[in-house]
């Protein structure tokens, strides 16, 4: 062959050869591309569906899980299907392209190699399903001590300021270590079973190695193979067997994963006690007129906390206060009221229309309550006061801070309303909890108006400022008061006095202290204080 040819032959090869690295390369980064799209979509709907699906359950789920587990299934969830797409695209992927091609060559050159390759491959990978399979159920009751073990750390450091206050470190590092020692356990039961994972592994392919040496063998000493295509078998079978481990550790991901997923689907089949009709509307409140008509509503199976036949009408910009022993019902009402839970006999009705024919959000949206507990995001004071109306100007948020007596707070902090306040607002003290909660409530301008211990956590002379300024709020609108401070509610336009669930006595403060019976009881018991 002429020099030249083989310059030409030896251009042509090269350009092949980095045609290919250029072919590799861009697809290497059109998988890589399409992999991360499909990745962090699926993630993003998988988070966004179980968020929303857990955000919209009822109050009662929430009072019943613990947040860290929430937290901890849902987050285990999307890392188990970034790896069940990585698995499937690295390792599933990859095998089964590479045995069909093997598979083909040996049966070119020899038959006898390829079932051998074959049954090697399908021995090895049923062994591997076998032991994953009954792996499963440790992988869930492992999950399940983890989860409990974050919901556990997440309470420690919720009510940080109890165990601080009481001096209980060594109880609940000691109770950690119990919880997490059935972790441990679990997790060492779980990966127990690698051990016959992989000596098995090792078994299957010593075997299939054996036979793949010794037919070829057979075959090249009776001249049927060549020693290149003897070469050739053994160098595809060491390929192949590197992606079987492959395959194999990519169906231990995926089996994690499946039972990852598991645990979030659990919460996906819960579902909501408290659930909006199909032809639900919105409620705009306009009259702000309130009845409870024959309630009835139980606890569960706690018959000491219930209502029965219950029934109080609450007209329009009327101020009405809600008195009695712990126990009594008020904060019940209260639930009933915005749908927390929903009554089983009877009906609440606002403007004469029965709640239940409104849509849940939209019903409480359309009224404002200070809550007896002031729970804040761990956002800035003003960030927490405009999440009552996102739409407020920042004017409009000004003016609740003032009104609530925020700002003769807020003006010695260094950065005044924009002032982190910590998880649950740890950083302020329950006064200044309490005041922000009053702006939210001032800020969402609403029709009607809940106060349930609303001063509780506020000194006198602030308390005595605030109550002056919630005279002026509580002007033209429907009020429902609880308070265990009864000189709180003595300008209160009717008092409602309940015992374990019924009305004892109603009528103003002027006149049920005149009258003998409970509340004149609780009155001289109390004498401005708190009632027990």
């Amino acid at each position: 062959m002429p020099l030249n040819e083989f310059i030409i032959i030896l251009y042509i090869i090269g350009a092949v050869f980095i045609s290919v690295i250029f072919i590799r390369t861009f697809s290497s980064w059109l998988r890589i591309h399409f992999l991360t799209n499909l990745d962090s979509g699926a993630i993003f709907d998988l988070k966004r569906k179980y968020f929303n699906h857990v955000l919209g359950l009822d109050y009662n789920f929430h009072t019943t899980h613990k947040t860290g587990s929430l937290i901890s299934r849902i987050g285990r969830g999307a890392s188990a299907l970034e790896n069940m797409t990585d698995t499937l695209a690295f390792q599933f992927t990859p095998l089964i392209f590479q045995l069909i091609v093997v598979g083909i060559s040996l049966a070119y050159f020899n038959w006898v190699p390829a079932v051998v390759l074959f049954i090697t491959t399908l021995v090895f990978i049923s062994y591997s399903f076998y032991i994953q399979q009954i792996q499963q159920e440790s992988k869930l009751i492992y999950n399940q001590s983890e989860d409990f073990e974050k919901g556990f750390v997440s309470d420690v450091f919720t009510n940080i300021e109890s165990i601080k206050y009481f001096g209980k470190e060594n109880i609940i590092r000691n109770k950690f270590r119990k919880i997490a020692g059935i972790t441990k356990s679990g997790m060492a039961r779980y990966f127990g079973y690698y051990r016959w994972f992989n000596s098995g592994q090792v078994f299957i392919l010593g075997i299939g190695m054996f036979f793949l040496i010794y037919f070829p063998i057979v075959s090249f000493l009776n001249k049927e193979i060549s020693l290149g295509t003897l070469a050739f078998i053994y160098t595809v079978y060491g390929n192949v067997v590197g992606t079987m481990f492959g395959f194999v550790w990519g169906m231990r991901n995926l089996y994690r994963s499946m039972a990852d997923l598991q645990d979030l689907f659990e919460y996906g089949k819960i579902k909501n006690n408290i659930k909006d009709k199909p032809n639900a509307r919105n409620l705009k409140i306009r009259k702000g007129t309130i009845e409870f008509r024959k309630v009835s509503f139980h606890y569960g199976k706690r018959k000491s906390f219930s209502l029965e036949n219950f029934s109080l009408k609450i007209g329009k910009n009327e101020k009405v206060a809600l008195v009695g022993h712990s126990g009594c019902g008020k904060t019940t009402l209260l639930k009933l009221l915005y749908r927390l839970y929903d009554v089983e006999s009877g009906e609440i009705l606002i403007d004469g229309k029965n709640i239940k024919d409104f849509r849940q959000e939209s019903l409480r949206e359309e009224m404002a309550i200070v809550p007896q507990e002031c729970i804040l995001f761990d956002d800035t004071i003003f960030n927490n006061i405009k999440f009552a109306n996102p739409k407020a100007s920042r004017d409009e948020v000004m003016k609740a801070i003032k009104f609530a007596q925020l700002d003769k707070v807020i003006k010695n902090f260094p950065k005044k309303e924009n002032t982190i306040v910590g998880e649950r607002g740890v950083k302020l003290s329950g006064g200044e909890k309490q005041r922000v909660s009053i702006a939210r409530a001032i800020l969402a301008n609403k029709k009607i108006l809940v106060l349930d211990e609303a001063t509780s956590a506020l000194d006198s002379e602030t308390e005595h400022e605030i109550q002056r300024d919630l005279k002026k709020l509580l002007e033209g609108r429907t009020s429902i008061i609880i308070a265990h401070r009864l000189s709180t509610i003595m300008n209160a336009d009717r008092i409602i006095v309940m015992k374990k669930g019924k009305i004892i006595q109603q009528g103003p403060h002027k006149k049920l202290i005149k009258q003998p019976g409970e509340y004149r009881k609780l009155w001289n018991l109390q004498k401005g204080g708190y009632i027990k």
